[in-house]
């Protein structure tokens, strides 16, 4: 890649981004950072999260010496990539917002903007590499495997990956929060953002009831007996553990309660005791239309690994059919806790091949 190209970097306020847009300068490109807001909500908390994202994003451009555009997405978010968020829990999903924020967002309305705005590329602190050969553009994990976020990014495509750069993707965490700290950026301590895409960290369910109220139901079990009451379907997923509200059963054994089947139909939570269950396990799934960053496999069955969850381990697996609108999964192993909305993220060692949703098992 040529030097002194223009390179428009997505500046959150957080380390991660600050030091991607300071090793583009170190590198000798031009560098300019760009601020998104995405989310309109005026209530305190979210004010003043973002409010202090962008003062520490103005003061790491300022000591970078680098111009500092901002702009406002918040319909497009809501539009593109929330409104498919609610839809999603209203139906008994769980959705990956990030998944989609970054497809819709990061890696479109922030593309086109910076392209407007004349940019050669975009950069952003993701943990994931980029490389080019005779297929195209591939997309790799990042070196650090435990931040690895390719998995997020798989929904990318030829002309996405084109113009990004992911400055971190050879780099350790820990290297580059020392790199934060030599540079002496306000926000080189600054914790990672663990929150929804862009809305941040809130008592999930509290946010969740504000656009999707919803009734309280029965806890069953699998041969119908009711064990309880639950706040209501839509807020709990598969495997879920916590907030149940249904130990200490007189006739039960000692072992936890764990979710294995969300009916929205029935409001109903259907539970199993024990961790192991067997019914918390399933080897296959059926997913939707599936993205593919480079051609699609020309042969089935077709062998290779898939996350169905971040920070999961590679899993080996087979595609074993697909069509325009499904495709067929079959594990090695059984996989714990399959959840419908989550994506299915497919891999030959560490180059990310795509993905799609998981429908159903």
């Amino acid at each position: 890649m040529p030097l002194k190209q223009r390179v428009i970097v997505g500046m959150s306020g957080g380390v991660d981004s600050s030091v991607a847009a300071l090793l583009l300068l170190e590198q000798g490109h031009q560098v300019e950072g760009l601020f998104m807001k995405n989310w309109q909500e005026t209530d305190d908390l979210a004010y003043c999260s973002a409010q202090q994202d962008l003062e520490d994003a103005e003061q790491v451009c300022a000591d970078l010496e680098i111009p500092l555009h901002t702009i406002n997405f918040s319909h497009q978010y809501w539009d593109r990539v929330f409104t498919h968020f609610l839809n999603e829990y209203q139906a008994g999903r769980t959705p990956n917002p990030d998944v989609l924020c970054n497809k819709e967002i990061k890696f479109k309305a922030f593309l086109d903007y910076a392209l407007r705005l004349g940019a050669d590329k975009i950069a952003t602190g993701h943990y994931a590499r980029v490389t080019k050969n005779q297929h195209g553009y591939q997309l790799l994990k990042g070196v650090d495997a435990s931040k690895d976020q390719s998995y997020f990014l798989h929904l990318l495509g030829q002309h996405e990956l084109s113009y990004s750069l992911f400055p971190l993707g050879e780099l350790e965490k820990a290297n580059v929060r020392e790199l934060a700290t030599q540079a002496g950026f306000v926000n080189h301590e600054k914790k990672d953002s663990t929150g929804i895409c862009f809305i941040g960290e809130r008592r999930f369910r509290d946010f969740l009831a504000r656009y999707l109220p919803a009734q309280a139901g029965e806890i069953v079990t699998l041969d119908g007996k009711i064990v309880g009451k639950h706040a209501g379907a839509l807020y709990y997923t598969i495997g879920q553990r916590e907030g149940l509200g249904i130990g200490g059963l007189t006739e039960s054994t000692e072992e936890p309660w764990y979710v294995i089947e969300k009916d929205v139909i029935k409001n109903q939570l259907i539970v199993v005791q024990g961790h192991n269950h067997p019914a918390l396990f399933h080897r296959q799934l059926i997913s939707g239309p599936l993205h593919w960053i480079n051609a699609q496999p020309e042969t089935l069955p077709f062998r290779c690994q898939a996350k169905i969850r971040y920070r999961q381990s590679d899993q080996n697996c087979r595609l074993t059919g697909w069509s325009e609108d499904s495709a067929s999964i079959e594990f090695d192993e059984a996989q714990r806790a399959v959840t419908t909305g989550q994506s299915i993220v497919f891999y030959r060692d560490d180059v990310c091949l795509g993905g799609g949703i998981i429908e159903r098992l």
